[in-house]
């Protein structure tokens, strides 16, 4: 369990528990879980209370939002398609999000797995409690597994009168909170992964990224190369209605019934004086520069519109009753199709496991041409969801997958250039980071999904998760052709001489071959080698 309050996006990290089960002696089991058994008595979950419900404003007769405003005529020109706009550079997407928060004149809908106390956190919700000052009605719906160290904020925040703070499936022990898991690990084991933000019922912003320093490129610790989208039009209306179940799920909980109501307000202070300034700097310069700047005005960017499908879990399946046909991955194959000529793929935790590998094989050898993009040991955060991914490779390359693993150096930049015909095009990934983290996949340069679903077991049968299906093929083709080309810039090759892997790094001095994961020590991989043996996909 993390010990500083800092999570990272894979709920691997709350799988822990159970991982340790395997290991423990017996003993030491029994007195984990028995202790756990005396916890759970002395601080059971609450039945679950339902407050008054926050009013929506009113707006002056005859008077929309800002937003709606501004979209009206291309929302009419599209009708019944969705524009969007990719979010792929990290300062983007944080100034994109507190342009949107600004422009807000009814409501605000949020709903992350990880919320941060750092720079970016505090700004935003800041900049939460300054819509609600001006009459916006604010609801924020944050996995309480991704809330480490936030409780005083959060209180604070829904001391307000303009903004409800909910947590889904809560820990009754706030402190230390790792203890929840002794006490419930299997309903704790379950969180809620879905990411969205919107604004009015006008715009909204899904995809891959939490809110947190490192995913918006912000500080000197590890960066992720991730991916949102910005969709305005007829899907808008689609995400309002998937956090509305979200939020009256059995799952979530008002704040109130953890927390007692907090006086004052946290203000935003990062370290540093010059830290202070330079993060206030590289602010504005983004806020100036992002396509949304004018939106508000009644300029907005030029969007690629589309016909857009949501998917998501039924959150019923953060509590293990989940119906048939109510899982993400239930809706999201047929939507997509079969793959008839390409299949790319990039997840930063792909734990395809046995049966998900004869998938891809088998279209391998129907002709299709699949790829996939992940971590490499040295640039992953969770090294035992890649000892899930490392024990399929061998099967993998030989059934005719090619595999690209992303460089740990901190020089990604997986851009994809812009395209003449389409002036608005944006990478379709972007990062100086040094971790991938964008959930992204597109089939025969046509069908493009984004959202918050990892290709591993724990996201297809353990977390909620929440994508788009956007049938594009200026998107479908920008992933193409990444994964074709400049991927080999930032990510080795692994490949096959007779039955051993090779790493192949693509330099200015020609190609470097690595007989090992490269810049790992034997005693690391040795110990992702050992992982692989247990019988732990379904938690990874």
């Amino acid at each position: 369990m993390p010990t500083s309050g800092r999570l990272h996006d894979h709920a691997a990290s709350a799988s822990v528990l159970p991982v340790w089960l395997l290991l423990i002696p017996l003993w030491l089991l029994l007195v984990v879980l028995a202790v756990g058994f005396v916890l759970r008595l002395l601080f059971p979950l609450p039945r679950r209370q339902e407050p008054p419900r926050l009013p929506l404003p009113e707006l002056p007769e005859g008077q929309g939002t800002r937003l709606s405003g501004a979209l009206r005529h291309l929302v009419r020109l599209h009708s019944g398609l969705s524009g969007i706009l990719p979010l792929s550079e990290a300062g983007a997407a944080l100034a994109a999000r507190m342009l949107l928060l600004r422009a807000a004149d009814r409501s605000v809908d949020l709903q992350y797995y990880i919320w941060q106390g750092d720079f970016s956190g505090r700004l935003l919700l800041e900049e939460l409690r300054a819509a609600a000052d001006r009459g916006v009605r604010v609801r924020l719906l944050l996995d309480d597994n991704g809330t480490w160290g936030l409780d005083r904020e959060l209180a604070q925040l829904d001391a307000h009168p303009g903004i409800e703070v909910r947590l889904f499936n809560p820990f009754t022990i706030r402190r230390p909170k790792a203890i929840g898991y002794a006490m419930d690990p299997w309903r704790l084991n379950r969180r809620m992964h879905n990411k969205s933000m919107t604004v009015d019922n006008a715009a909204t912003i899904v995809g891959g990224r939490n809110i947190g320093d490192e995913y918006f490129g912000i500080g000197e610790n590890s960066q992720f190369a991730d991916l949102d989208v910005v969709a305005v039009g007829s899907i808008v209306a689609e995400v309002t209605a998937d956090f509305e179940r979200y939020w009256e799920a059995e799952a979530s909980y008002p704040l109130t019934q953890f927390l007692k109501a907090a006086a004052g307000r946290s203000e935003v202070r990062p370290k540093g004086g010059s830290l202070a300034s330079k993060l206030a700097r590289d602010h504005r310069r983004e806020l100036a520069a992002s396509p949304l700047a004018g939106l508000a005005a009644g300029r907005p960017p030029v969007f690629e519109w589309a016909r857009v499908r949501i998917v998501s879990d039924d959150p019923a399946k953060a509590l293990g009753r989940v119906r048939q046909g109510g899982l993400l991955i239930d809706k999201l194959f047929p939507v997509m199709g079969n793959p008839a000529r390409c299949l790319s793929l990039v997840s930063p935790y792909f734990v395809p496991t046995a049966r998900g590998r004869d998938e891809l094989v088998a279209l391998a050898g129907a002709g299709v041409e699949v790829t996939v993009l992940t971590n490499a040991l040295d640039s992953t955060n969770q090294a035992l969801v890649h000892a899930g991914y490392a024990k399929h490779r061998r099967r993998l390359l030989q059934g005719g997958v090619r595999l690209f693993e992303l460089k740990g150096d901190g020089k990604a930049d997986l851009s994809v250039g812009a395209s003449a015909s389409k002036p608005m095009a944006r990478p379709a990934i972007r990062s100086g980071a040094t971790s991938l983290h964008a959930k992204t996949f597109s089939a025969d340069r046509k069908m493009f999904f984004v959202g918050s679903f990892n290709f591993d077991p724990r996201s297809a049968l353990l977390n909620t998760e929440l994508g788009f299906v956007i049938e594009s093929g200026v998107l479908a083709g920008r992933l193409q052709e990444l994964l074709e080309g400049p991927v080999a810039g930032i990510a080795y090759e692994v490949r096959l001489s007779g039955r051993h892997l090779l790493w192949v790094e693509q330099t200015t001095d020609g190609e470097q071959i690595y007989h090992h994961e490269p810049h790992t020590g034997p005693l690391q991989r040795a110990i992702i080698v050992g992982l692989s043996w247990l019988p732990i996909d379904w938690l990874l």
